[in-house]
């Protein structure tokens, strides 16, 4: 699945194209190395994101095309 996809169906980030964006400016990080949006996202890739002055980091779990939103935040977990 896509990086930017991944990020908006486990609701680390609520739209896609915001996801795109970020990526596009290099505030996502895998795995130690900027990823842009069209990255394949993998079970245990650990993705950082920079918000501001807010780091955001999560190990990916599962990775699931659709997801209730109840269950989103089990697609990863916070490290």
């Amino acid at each position: 699945m896509r990086l930017d996809k991944y990020l908006k169906v486990s609701r680390i980030i609520k739209r896609r194209t915001v996801a795109n964006e970020a990526c596009d400016a290099g505030r996502v990080v895998v795995n130690g190395k900027p990823a842009r949006a069209s990255y394949d996202v993998k079970v245990g890739d650990v993705i950082e994101i920079s918000f501001g002055a807010r780091a955001f980091k999560a190990e990916v779990i599962t990775v699931q095309e659709t997801v209730k939103k109840d269950d989103a935040a089990s697609m990863y977990r916070l490290v």
